[in-house]
């Protein structure tokens, strides 16, 4: 019962998005911190990363070892100021928050699964 639900590639793939959202908080934090220092070059998840773990999905979800988020220079970024920097405060702001929402959600059904696991252990909803 408990190996089914830890192996459940939905629980699974959830406890990999949550180290994703992680990941990616620190990176932005990184990228805020570093807003006016000159030639600082944004950080972001590597794309590598996000591809092999939408092909894991798409291939039978977590039925492997799930890959580790790498945090890594942002190639797309360009920079339009004279310093180097390529940072963008209004656009990292709002990605923060978009990955602080990300984040809950995970945690909520992350959470959920557990608590449902207690109730059936114990047979008590609290």
């Amino acid at each position: 019962m408990i190996e089914k639900l830890f192996s459940n590639d939905n629980y699974a793939m959830s406890k990999t998005m949550l180290d994703v959202a992680a990941a990616r908080h620190d990176a932005l934090a990184a990228n805020i911190a570093n807003v006016e220092t000159p030639g600082y070059r944004r950080v972001d998840v590597a794309k590598t990363f996000l591809q092999e773990l939408q092909q894991q999905f798409k291939t039978g979800g977590a039925t492997g070892p799930s890959p580790k988020a790498m945090i890594e220079p942002d190639s797309d970024a360009r920079s339009t100021r004279a310093d180097g920097n390529n940072v963008e405060l209004d656009t990292e702001l709002l990605q923060l928050g978009s990955n602080g929402l990300q984040y809950e959600v995970l945690t909520d059904f992350v959470s959920g699964s557990l608590a449902r696991l207690k109730t059936a252990i114990t047979g008590r909803l609290t």
